[in-house]
């Protein structure tokens, strides 16, 4: 392939070379195990808690409040399965959205075949939740409110210091998926009365296969895996110090850049958009128009197929998607696109751009181009399409 253009930077980003530079001597050199007690070892065990600092700082936490885990994935079940099991005594009700990921919607279906109840709010056409319907299906028994950050296919921002203040109201715990927020826009867990945060390295230039819980101290969450004193005895297992290493790196790779980074990514962004809207016709935004993730484009092209419009770019060297990277191989079309109102057919016509630090204008203009060619070439080919001309 000659050219390249990744605008899948929501599904995953390229590992910064300076995160790989932190993280090599951990994998050759400062191999030891943190838990050891030799010096060689417990200067693993400083490290490892210096990331600590760095993502507590980024987020106005404390370092013993940070858990490394495997992913944002794990670091969701976590907290839902955690939560419900140490809190079951006060009550067995949880409330989430409909446009969750699905670490949360299957982590809540798994509850519910345990006898807790799940009450899944609907959000408007723009992917926002309704502060109001939030309050009227909180119950007694309700221990916990889940809500995104920010969703990982429209991109849209939800009112989470508003839900943290009404769950803080209410002495109901607060967790929030931050996964593609993180690193994206700034947050704090005290302003926003969030209990619990997941996050993931890979969404924000650091390696895959790392993530971390924020648990607010004094939330009674209990051990997760069993078997070993890591992580305060909460979740076992050798710490995987080179990912650790290249989290933290990361982590303050991203706030050192957050300003500039998603200045530039807003302002190509929304070029992105004003072009697509302008020159594609029967096309449409999904998501809030600016509560939105600085990097995030998604739109449902009428009279295609999602799929067949992805591999046209890739023919071309532009790589997007369809919605979740996790759901990827789904015929179904998003749940999120069906949770916003749109029908079936306009759902299967979606993509989702996400664009990249290294993302440049001629980036944009090309990959236009290349849509618009696209689009109307499969819309010749649609006896749907052909039909909509004919009746207009």
């Amino acid at each position: 392939m000659e050219k390249l253009i990744y605008l899948d930077n929501a599904a995953t980003t390229k590992t910064a070379p300076e995160v790989l530079e932190a993280m090599l001597p951990y994998f050759t050199e400062n191999y030891g195990n943190p838990s050891s007690v030799y010096g060689f070892a417990s200067k693993n065990k400083n490290m490892v808690n210096c990331q600590r600092e760095i993502i507590a700082d980024a987020l106005g936490a404390k370092p013993e409040e940070i858990y490394f885990t495997a992913g944002g994935s794990e670091a969701d079940n976590w907290a839902l399965k955690a939560a419900a099991e140490a809190y079951e005594g006060k009550g067995n009700h949880i409330i989430t959205t409909k446009i969750e990921h699905h670490a949360i919607l299957h982590t809540g279906e798994y509850l519910e075949k345990r006898g807790f109840k799940v009450t899944y709010l609907d959000v408007d056409e723009d992917g926002m939740v309704s502060l109001e319907e939030l309050k009227k299906a909180i119950r007694p028994e309700t221990i916990l409110i889940s809500v995104m950050y920010a969703n990982n296919e429209i991109g849209t921002i939800e009112p989470v210091k508003e839900i943290g203040e009404i769950a803080h109201e209410r002495g109901i715990l607060f967790h929030t998926d931050a996964v593609q927020a993180f690193g994206q826009v700034p947050i704090h867990v005290d302003e926003c009365h969030i209990d619990m945060l997941s996050a993931s390295g890979h969404k924000l230039n650091g390696p895959k296969g790392i993530g971390f819980l924020y648990i607010r101290k004094g939330v009674k969450i209990r051990s997760f895996i069993h078997g070993g004193a890591q992580e305060r005895k909460r979740r076992a297992g050798t710490e995987n110090v080179p990912g650790i290493i290249g989290l933290g790196a990361a982590v303050s790779r991203a706030v050192r850049t957050m300003e500039e980074r998603t200045a530039k990514e807003k302002e190509l962004r929304d070029y992105l958009i004003d072009r697509v809207l302008e020159e594609i016709p029967y096309c449409r935004l999904n998501g809030h128009r600016t509560k939105r993730l600085p990097n995030n484009a998604n739109f449902s092209f009428q009279f295609i197929e999602g799929e067949s419009l992805l591999i046209r770019l890739d023919m071309k060297g532009i790589c997007g998607s369809s919605g979740s990277a996790c759901t990827s191989g789904s015929l179904d079309p998003s749940h999120v696109l069906l949770a916003i109102g749109l029908p079936h057919e306009t759902a299967h016509g979606s993509l989702r751009l996400t664009l990249g630090e290294d993302t440049v204008k001629e980036d944009i203009d090309y990959v236009v181009e290349a849509l618009k060619e696209i689009v109307a070439g499969l819309r010749e080919m649609s006896p749907l399409y052909e039909d909509f001309i004919k009746k207009n």
